[in-house]
């Protein structure tokens, strides 16, 4: 019994063509779990979108993509010497960020096409201003596709930032005028697209295009399994007692799927911080939400989460869902691995 996603075709497709037709030159992102769709499915709809170019996180990922897709693949990992599984071709893109890396790929038989990725304020990966100045004259061995900036999530205007970088590009008197941009809203690259009419902007955008339209999305989880318990009753793996009468729940769903699986949180308000000692407190009493629905709440695992299904508890008097019936699941999708994808509608 799965873990299945629910997607409505056809509004989930008028989002996507709303989003790229607000995006002129849009790159679609396709990373790691394909934000839970599939990297596969992913370079369909791209295809289908009718853009010429998507992104990849890493190489290992190329093959998925191109596999689906004719245009070009941007691979988003910087290229390295040591990158044993990187990809080739006329189809591949590199990302460079290192002067070493850019004469190394230059030094390669058939001619690499790269872009020049420039340091922003994220401090990940990039040329400085000087650096992307002495990146201009060692171009020889390779195809120049364009400059990329990969900017904050934080919230606020990047314009000002931009435009520094902007004029960091012009003085490096590079042979393009493409720019590929991340994590900038509609407005702003309209903005920029009037200060600087002379260079072409491609937004690359992930979430905001496969994820922009929640209300479009379930995730569900099958119940396998119910059993009535009485307080002090043992159940699970590490035999743990019953609090209380009420029922254990067993669904689909656990740590194989990213279910229970948290990221770490920046925590920038005291509001997150409270929030946090207080499930820290859950957790060392041994009552833990999950993020299963029963009944319209979201109940309580009734011990860490297993490796392909979850145990939950309902207190007496919480109807108990049948064997077979499904219950709303809150996942993150760029970490859950669903073990299907069922869309609606004959645009899905």
């Amino acid at each position: 019994m799965p873990l299945t996603l629910y997607v409505d075709g056809p509004r989930w497709s008028r989002h996507l063509d709303a989003v790229r037709d607000a995006h002129p030159g849009i790159v679609p992102v396709l990373k790691g779990n394909g934000y839970g769709f599939g990297l596969e499915r992913l370079a369909e709809r791209s295809a289908e979108l009718g853009v010429d170019t998507l992104a990849v996180g890493r190489y290992e990922e190329v093959a998925a993509a191109a596999g689906r897709f004719d245009g070009s693949v941007l691979v988003l990992t910087p290229w390295r010497p040591f990158e044993t599984r990187a990809a080739y071709g006329d189809h591949v893109v590199h990302t460079v960020g290192r002067l070493e890396d850019l004469r190394a790929l230059a030094g390669r038989e058939h001619r690499p096409r790269v872009v020049l990725e420039r340091l922003t304020s994220m401090r990940r990966h990039g040329f400085s201003a000087a650096g992307l100045r002495e990146a201009a004259g060692l171009l020889g061995g390779v195809t120049l596709d364009g400059v990329a900036f990969h900017l904050p999530i934080s919230a606020g205007s990047h314009l000002t930032e931009v435009d520094r970088l902007m004029t960091d590009v012009v003085a490096a008197g590079l042979p393009t005028r493409r720019v590929y941009v991340s994590h900038l809203g509609p407005g702003e690259v309209e903005a920029l697209r009037r200060t600087w009419p002379d260079y072409e902007l491609r937004p690359r955008i992930g979430t905001g295009l496969w994820l922009g339209a929640r209300d479009t999305l379930a995730a569900r989880a099958t119940v396998l399994d119910a059993h009535a318990v009485e307080r002090g009753d043992v159940y699970g793996y590490r035999s743990r007692t019953a609090p209380a009468a009420g029922t254990i729940l067993v669904v689909s769903g656990g740590t194989a799927h990213g279910i229970g699986l948290e990221a770490p949180t920046g925590g920038a308000t005291l509001r997150d911080r409270a929030a946090r000692v207080a499930k820290g407190g859950l957790d060392a009493a041994g009552f833990v939400r999950s993020p299963f629905t029963v009944g319209g709440k979201l109940r309580l695992f009734a011990e860490p989460p297993h490796m392909q299904a979850s145990m939950l508890f309902l207190p007496a008097g919480a109807p108990a869902p049948r064997v077979g019936d499904e219950v709303d699941v809150r996942v993150r999708f760029t970490t859950t691995t669903f073990d299907q994808t069922v869309v609606s509608g004959a645009a899905g």
